[in-house]
């Protein structure tokens, strides 16, 4: 980490033009990167992560790697929009899972450097407002002092980049999610994982 580079964190980055999210009971999209359906047929949680460094990245994180442990007959993906390295490093720096338990082998943590990903889910480059209300920022506060999770170096990525979740079943139908509102937001993947068992989908207030 430079000074360099956490200051490019903060410049507005263009990425590829992000299409329409995609609406629960449609389609999801399917990439080389991110097949969908999965050929197992097993469902889907996904969660596109703000830069690495974040700690509403690493809260999201965090509580996707729980969700996975708990959860073994669904498949759980964490997209990152900073480079394989700076991902990597970010990655071996969080804390580990509880008794040092090797992380769940349903979990995938993928880079998807150039946001092609990112862009296929409808999700662009953030307001100001996004980013900087004082909602997030007194949640940024609340996630230091009470769970005891910072800033962390920023290699790479953008700070403007929006993050998004969402659940898709094993037929490849979006059951729930959506674009996050605000900077600040960490989604429940346990009450996810409710409402993708039921199929009773909603498109998700972030």
């Amino acid at each position: 980490m430079t000074f360099q580079s956490e200051l490019s964190s903060w410049f507005s980055t263009s990425g590829p033009q992000p299409a329409k999210p995609p609406a629960v009971g449609s389609k999801a999209p399917s990439t080389l990167k991110l097949e969908l359906p999965p050929p197992d047929g097993k469902p889907i949680i996904i969660t596109f992560l703000r830069h690495c460094g974040c700690p509403f990245a690493e809260k999201t994180f965090h509580d996707l790697r729980t969700s996975a442990s708990l959860h073994p007959n669904i498949h759980f993906f964490a997209i990152s929009h900073s480079s394989p390295s700076a991902t990597a490093n970010w990655h071996a720096s969080l804390p580990p899972m509880p008794n040092e338990s090797p992380e769940p082998s349903n979990l995938k943590l993928v880079v998807d450097e150039g946001r092609e990903l990112y862009a296929k889910w409808g999700l662009g480059i953030a307001s100001f407002w996004h980013v900087l209300a004082p909602g997030s920022l007194y949640t940024l506060y609340q996630l230091g002092t009470q769970e005891g999770i910072w800033n962390r170096p920023t290699e790479s990525g953008s700070r403007w980049q929006t993050s998004g979740n969402f659940a898709v079943d094993g037929e490849g139908v979006v059951r729930w999610g959506g674009v996050v509102e605000r900077a600040g937001y960490t989604p429940d993947f346990e009450e996810v994982v409710t409402k993708l068992g039921s199929k009773q989908g909603e498109t998700a207030k972030l």
